[in-house]
């Protein structure tokens, strides 16, 4: 990609091509993370609201559910429908807070990322097989 200088006249154009060239990129690669998300969730029998939950779990857990809830922007109604269909399925594990034994963490069941790795791979396989084949 070409280097725009600022405050240079002549490149005025050349940027807002250059934004929006960026922006139609970033659209694009939104929809196709969508779609794999939605792919790999369909293959784990997980809703997108779902991977997100345990996917902030992976990343930042132990938490608390109402952290949970706050960091992934549900209400915690709506949180425990999800935590209940991740532990039905083996995905999360529930335990008492260590700091506080009245309270209550959830955290990634251990063993299971490589189970979602492997599934991201072959959706993401799957996706770009019919992309080349179009």
């Amino acid at each position: 990609m070409e280097s725009v200088l600022p405050g240079d006249p002549d490149t005025a154009p050349h940027r807002g091509r250059l934004n929006r060239a960026i922006k139609e990129s970033l659209r694009d690669l939104g929809a196709q993370l969508s779609l794999l998300n939605h792919s790999v969730g369909t293959r784990l029998d997980l809703k997108a609201t779902d991977l997100e939950c345990l996917d902030l779990l992976t990343r930042d857990g132990p938490l608390s559910p109402s952290t949970l809830a706050r960091r992934a922007g549900l209400h915690p109604a709506t949180l425990t429908g999800i935590l209940d269909r991740l532990e039905r399925g083996g995905w999360i594990e529930r335990g008492r807070d260590p700091s506080d034994r009245r309270g209550v963490v959830v955290q990634a069941a251990r063993g299971r990322g490589a189970e979602i790795l492997r599934r991201t791979a072959d959706a993401a396989r799957t996706a770009a097989e019919r992309l080349t084949a179009s």
